[in-house]
């Protein structure tokens, strides 16, 4: 799974744990440096043990805390790790920090995450502060995030915007036309679009962008979106031949959606035109709403199930998606899954990665699925507490036989004990 699936507040923290561990990093870097100085200058007599020269810790300091002095492409390397409000808190240090502050560069690959203070779990950022920061760079943009209700700022970077490559939006209030102006300003350079919870957009919004984007290679929608004939007009000889299609599939209502299906016809005509697409599916549905999902052959590559998925589920795709090359299966209920995975195995001659979860799967048949699969199986990550002890063998023997067959050594995942 890729970044953008963490939870924001994670990958908020993540992004401050590294920032904070890049700083002392620089600090020990630069105490190092001055040690290697001062031990090395032939002027300066060594201190004795325990002890520094009123001189030397003077000049220490001067050294550590003097960050003005820092190169400009130094502080520029640091900007790139900041959220949006370090930032621009950390322009106001100096001139010279400022002037890095608007250095293009900075601005080319950022994530703008318009999150509002009431489902961010940090304190949002002033919209005029977003707005003024889009205004200035919005020419140099290459990727950005919007999660927000802040159509202003979403139609300034539409509207400004010439080197857009990548675009991510999530809940946010865009149209059909919003996405014509997209596609106006930047249709010689976005490669990706990924949209999640919009409702104001239609099949016929995505071919807008698909018509004019010849360089669009990876497109992510939510399951409601995706209909036969945008299929069918995605594989035309107008249209772009895509790398990547990915595709939510989430339950917002349990119960009270039916989930449309989609024709064998139409999953072969996008595979003719695009033969080398990986279509990649992010299932977060309850068991009885499976049903009109995989009855027929379905060119899915990569199959991830956030919630419980049944038997019946996993045995359908071992039958009906011959391109598969990963699955995870993240929960199940207290039925072995032995079958399912061993039919997935002889008939999914593609599966290179399996990760297993909350599911239960006895040691036999485990060993047995690996076997088949042999030294493709590139990626192997299984909870140890998913393999059940049988009578032929136990988890002290597992590692073992599953080392023999991928050729190389293998341990089952252990949950760290905090």
């Amino acid at each position: 799974m890729d970044i953008d699936e963490y939870p924001m507040a994670t990958v908020r923290l993540l992004r401050v744990n590294y920032n904070l561990e890049a700083f002392f990093r620089m600090k020990r870097n630069n105490l190092s440096l001055v040690n290697k100085i001062v031990r090395s200058s032939p002027a300066v007599k060594q201190p004795k043990v325990g002890f520094f020269s009123s001189l030397n810790h003077n000049h220490m300091h001067t050294v550590l805390l003097d960050w003005g002095s820092l190169p400009h492409y130094v502080v520029l390397r640091i900007f790139q790790y900041l959220p949006l409000i370090d930032r621009a808190r950390a322009s106001s240090v100096c001139r010279k920090w400022n002037e890095v502050f608007h250095i293009p560069d900075l601005w080319r690959k950022f994530e703008f995450e318009l999150n509002q203070s009431a489902t961010s779990y940090f304190k949002s950022t002033h919209p005029d502060l977003i707005q003024q920061i889009i205004k200035k760079h919005a020419t140099h943009l290459q990727y950005v995030s919007f999660k927000s209700h802040f159509v202003s700022a979403l139609t300034v970077v539409f509207v400004n915007s010439k080197s857009l490559s990548s675009i991510k939006i999530e809940d946010t209030p865009v149209d059909d036309p919003s996405l014509k102006i997209l596609v106006a300003n930047n249709s010689d350079t976005l490669r990706l679009l990924k949209m999640s919870s919009c409702p104001h957009v239609s099949s016929d919004g995505i071919l807008c962008v698909a018509d004019r984007c010849q360089g669009l290679r990876e497109l992510a929608l939510n399951y409601y979106i995706l209909s036969d004939d945008l299929l069918l007009a995605l594989s035309s000889e107008t249209h772009v031949n895509l790398e990547h299609l990915r595709i939510d599939v989430v339950s917002e209502n349990p119960g009270q959606i039916e989930f449309h299906s989609i024709k064998k016809q139409s999953w072969d005509a996008l595979i003719k035109h695009s033969p080398g697409v990986n279509v990649v599916m992010y299932f977060f549905l309850y068991e009885e709403e499976f049903e009109a999902f995989f009855k027929e052959e379905t060119p899915v590559t990569h199959l991830y199930f956030g919630r419980s998925v049944s038997k019946a589920i996993l045995g359908r795709i071992g039958l009906n998606c011959p391109r598969l090359i990963e699955l995870v299966v993240c929960a199940n209920g207290l039925q072995t899954l032995d079958t399912e995975l061993i039919f997935i195995a002889e008939h999914c001659k593609n599966l290179t990665a399996l990760g297993l979860s909350e599911c239960e799967v006895s040691c036999s048949a485990f060993i047995e699925f690996v076997r088949l699969c042999g030294k493709r199986l590139t990626q192997l990550s299984v909870m140890e507490d998913v393999l059940i002890p049988d009578d032929e063998y136990s988890l002290d023997k597992v590692h073992t036989e599953v080392s023999k067959h991928l050729g190389r050594m293998w341990f089952p995942d252990v949950l760290p004990v905090w």
